[in-house]
């Protein structure tokens, strides 16, 4: 009898695993025909996603996580630091509009408030310098006054580049001398109120920034020049670039304090190296460590981490490369890009209930001419108004004809105007609409256009609004499971 109940208690406990325990995701907003929040939220609960970090406070998203079993980190953009800072009962009416009224009157359950993104990256020239701390503290004392800050936990995402190191290794790592005591302020302020760090950390854009950069020390796979700190061998950027950040903690006196990785990913269009194959490799290194356990030499238990991203963007800004529409493990539809093992036998699920716009596209018509004068300002004037950054050298459409790269374009176009009458007549008499996909195959074309996808986009006026997703079967058994197993040891006992 004590064998069978050793096993049936063995069993109840494996089937209450998480796929990848802890596991969350960025979602991003910026698309010009973005997912339902109710699709999305089933999307992130089928695939076992249980914590988000939302970039702003979205309604109709904050809504759709309602009682969803979903933890949520909802962020506060960066122009919204100087009025916050500026003013207590500004953070008040904040927190009582995107944090308390979700909380009580839709049941989301809000973790963190994220007071900026990387207000201190070099690029911003000091924009946020003196309002990114100020507006931290109002936020607090709003969560304070609002009976949440026991719940509710502020941080602030920042980009690596707040703290560096001379020596060329981990044990160097310091805080920028520029910045050294608006961070020892903020780090003491979010040790005093129970708040983590968040830290993003990219090894692909240190790829990006630097050619001579060894790729294999980007991925997880072992590296045969690792970086040699004392006793450790680093072995990967990621470990080496969060462990600098525990040293600049321990220097100054702060050596506990949690720290979550509040962005890390790998985009798979828009430069030579942001691909399917590279980020496949990157995200599966990442969920293997996850799944397993493993930290970083400094700290071995890991920290929450956040993914990034779940789906494409194709209005996010491009300033720091083409790449940064492309970060997703999903395609802009909630489509799989490519396969990723979850653990415990699970594979990415794509999105369900999706609706398209008609399955028709803009092309350049057969009889018209590519030396014809007006192609280039046409395709200019397509490409202005739409997402052509998988057109660029590299990416996944970078080797198509001249044809076949108007084509593209003017169906991007076309797309993104929610294939609109008239608005395939734009170019000069050089388009044509086709009901005949014009997404070029492996077979036709090289390696660097064998992904390339002309897209239909959502239809985003048919999508009905939804019923709250509730709680997902897979959470049903899993409670049910815990309700079993506790049973189990009530008649043992």
């Amino acid at each position: 009898m004590k064998y069978f109940y050793n096993i049936f208690v063995l069993w109840i406990l494996l089937i209450t695993l998480d796929k990848c325990e802890g596991l969350g995701v960025n979602w991003g907003t910026r698309a010009s025909h973005p997912l339902p929040p109710d699709i999305v939220v089933k999307l992130l609960k089928e695939n076992g996603f249980n914590k988000v970090k939302l970039f702003e406070a979205d309604p109709g998203v904050l809504k759709a996580l309602g009682r969803s079993g979903v933890q949520v980190m909802v962020g506060i953009p960066n122009d919204l630091l100087a009025p916050l800072s500026a003013s207590v009962r500004a953070a008040e009416q904040w927190v009582q509009q995107n944090v308390s009224s979700f909380i009580s009157k839709n049941g989301v359950d809000i973790r963190y408030v994220a007071v900026g993104n990387e207000p201190f990256l070099k690029d911003y020239k000091d924009t946020f310098l003196n309002t990114t701390y100020p507006a931290l503290q109002n936020v607090q004392a709003a969560l304070i006054k609002a009976g949440l800050s026991r719940q509710v936990k502020v941080t602030i995402p920042i980009n690596a580049d707040v703290y560096q190191t001379d020596t060329g290794v981990p044990s160097g790592g310091n805080f920028r001398s520029d910045i050294h005591g608006l961070m020892m302020n903020i780090v003491k302020f979010l040790s005093d109120n129970g708040g983590p760090l968040t830290i993003n950390i990219y090894p692909f854009l240190s790829l990006y920034a630097d050619p001579h950069f060894p790729i294999d020390f980007a991925f997880f796979s072992g590296t045969s020049s690792p970086v040699v700190d004392g006793s450790i061998s680093y072995t990967n950027v990621f470990e080496a670039n969060y462990d600098t950040l525990v040293w600049a903690l321990e220097k100054n006196g702060f050596g506990s304090l949690p720290i979550i990785v509040g962005e890390i990913g790998w985009p798979t269009d828009g430069d030579s190296n942001a691909n399917i194959e590279y980020a496949k490799k990157f995200n599966q290194g990442l969920l293997d460590r996850i799944s397993r356990g493993i930290g970083t030499p400094k700290r071995p238990t890991p920290p929450d981490i956040y993914l990034f991203g779940l789906v494409d963007e194709d209005t996010k800004s491009i300033q720091p490369g083409n790449f940064e529409r492309h970060w997703g493990v999903f395609y802009y539809d909630g489509a799989i890009k490519y396969q990723l093992n979850l653990g415990n036998k699970q594979s990415l699920k794509a999105a369900k209930g999706v609706r398209y716009l008609a399955r028709k596209w803009c092309v350049m018509a057969p009889d018209a001419n590519v030396m014809d004068p007006n192609l280039p300002d046409s395709i200019n004037y397509a490409c202005s108004y739409a997402d052509c950054t998988s057109l660029g050298y590299g990416s996944s459409c970078g080797g198509l004809d001249v044809k076949s790269n108007a084509s593209y374009a003017f169906n991007m176009y076309y797309q993104t105007m929610n294939q609109q009458k008239g608005s395939c007549e734009r170019f000069h008499n050089l388009s044509v609409i086709t009901t005949i996909d014009p997404s070029p195959s492996s077979s036709n074309f090289g390696r660097s256009s064998s992904n390339c996808r002309f897209e239909i986009m959502i239809d985003v006026g048919r999508h009905e609004t939804r019923v709250n997703p509730g709680t997902s079967s897979a959470t049903k058994i899993k409670h049910f499971s815990l309700v079993l197993l506790v049973l189990v040891f009530m008649l043992h006992y």
